[in-house]
């Protein structure tokens, strides 16, 4: 397969960008052989876009971009394991499509579900659930096209190299596939109200305990639940603030028939857990370990009613089992997730940085689809297996073809 001529790539909220020297838009497994072999020969990086839901470098290339949208579907459906088998390309929404005409279902999911699952799989997204994992880790394998034109097919009998690969960042090579994990399809009951954040902290730990998935954005005026097109949940407050208030949401599932109201929605599980969101903002998310994460969330909303007041953009905040995955944000760490975002027309780097201050206090790890600013000895510090990642990152690609500037200094 030819490599094309290359041009300009922007992710989906503008704030990323790259002039890549070729694209190419591979069908096959043997179209990615072929490229990454071009590329070799021609001495050129390689990256994939994926669906450009990434706020950091991650993408960005002068080598050889690469789009796998030519690379989608159910490939292999293993009904005694509960496993089934995507194209990397394939969208988290198109996989749930798929499995409720099969009968099952994810495990969990985001709020949103356009992403391309090798992408957003391998960044850490996740959804919310004290006992739930991110989406990593449900894949039980992948088959990787590594720098040497080798195929490594990942099956989960090395354990160590599943776990290395599940939260990797396409710096070990190009995902052709995942095999995930699935379960018996199930309908969610989503309820949606109003507290203030004085009851929302009180309400915190039973509300976790009590629903599969809760979860909340803090709205310190009235007009930050526009911006991220929140439904007005007045009519269901448990307060009469507008502002400085929680819009809540808990998650659980249920044998009830489909039904939507204004505030309450029964439907199949895919159907349930997407938000839609306009991309007019700009993200940071750390996970901050489960018992600091009311102290956390107190202490960025203290810096936004205090000294950022032009930073009206809700707190995100959400729950995450830990994992074993090498480079998982979450891993060997039960978490909460707080996530803030800059908007357009605002100079926001300073409200990050600070809040990026108060969450180093924590300990906390970024999603490495968000922004933050992490250098070498913070990655070292913060991911006890960083070292063995970088190793074996060496081992498989020893002229770094799948990095760029961002992920060199991160992991190289």
């Amino acid at each position: 397969m030819a490599l094309e001529k290359g041009g300009l790539w922007r992710n989906w909220v503008g704030n990323q960008y790259c002039v890549s020297q070729f694209k190419a838009a591979p069908s096959s497994e043997a179209d990615l052989v072929a490229l990454v072999a071009e590329a070799d020969r021609r001495d050129l990086p390689m990256r994939v876009a994926g669906s450009g839901h990434s706020f950091t470098p991650v993408v960005g290339t002068n080598g050889v971009l690469l789009t796998l949208e030519n690379l989608r579907g159910l490939e292999h459906v293993d009904r005694a394991r509960r496993q089934v088998t995507v194209a990397a390309g394939t969208r988290i929404n198109e996989v749930g499509k798929a499995l409720k005409e099969l009968g099952l279902s994810l495990i969990n999911q985001g709020d949103i579900d356009s992403q391309a699952v090798a992408g957003a799989f391998t960044t850490g997204t996740h959804g919310t659930g004290l006992r739930l994992g991110n989406l990593a880790s449900s894949v039980a394998g992948m088959r990787i096209v590594l720098a040497s034109g080798e195929v490594l097919d990942i099956d989960g009998r090395d354990q160590d190299l599943l776990h290395a690969a599940q939260v990797s960042i396409g710096t070990l090579g190009i995902i052709s596939s995942m095999t995930l994990n699935v379960v018996d399809a199930y309908n969610l009951h989503e309820k949606l109200w109003r507290d203030d954040f004085d009851t929302c902290m009180e309400r915190h730990d039973e509300l976790a305990a009590n629903h599969r998935h809760f979860g909340f954005f803090w709205c310190p005026v009235p007009e930050s639940r526009h911006l991220y097109c929140l439904p007005d949940t007045t009519a269901v407050s448990s307060t009469s603030k507008i502002a400085d208030v929680c819009e809540m949401k808990v998650l659980d599932i249920t044998d009830a028939a489909p039904m939507q109201t204004e505030f309450e929605k029964i439907a199949y599980s895919s159907e349930v857990y997407p938000i839609e969101y306009v991309p007019n903002f700009v993200e940071l998310e750390y996970a901050v370990p489960l018992e600091h994460g009311k102290d956390a969330v107190r202490a960025v909303r203290d810096l936004m009613l205090t000294k950022h007041t032009n930073c009206i953009y809700p707190i995100e905040y959400r729950f995450t089992a830990g994992d074993p995955a090498w480079m998982s944000p979450f891993h060997h760490q039960d978490s909460i997730t707080l996530s803030v975002s800059g908007g357009p027309g605002i100079d926001y780097w300073a409200y990050l940085r600070d809040t990026d201050a108060i969450l180093r206090r924590y300990n906390s790890r970024p999603h490495w689809g968000k922004m933050h600013f992490l250098d070498t000895d913070d990655v070292t510090q913060l991911y006890p297996r960083a070292n063995d990642f970088r190793e074996l990152r060496r081992r498989l690609d020893p002229k770094g073809r799948f990095l760029n500037d961002h992920l060199r200094l991160l992991l190289g």
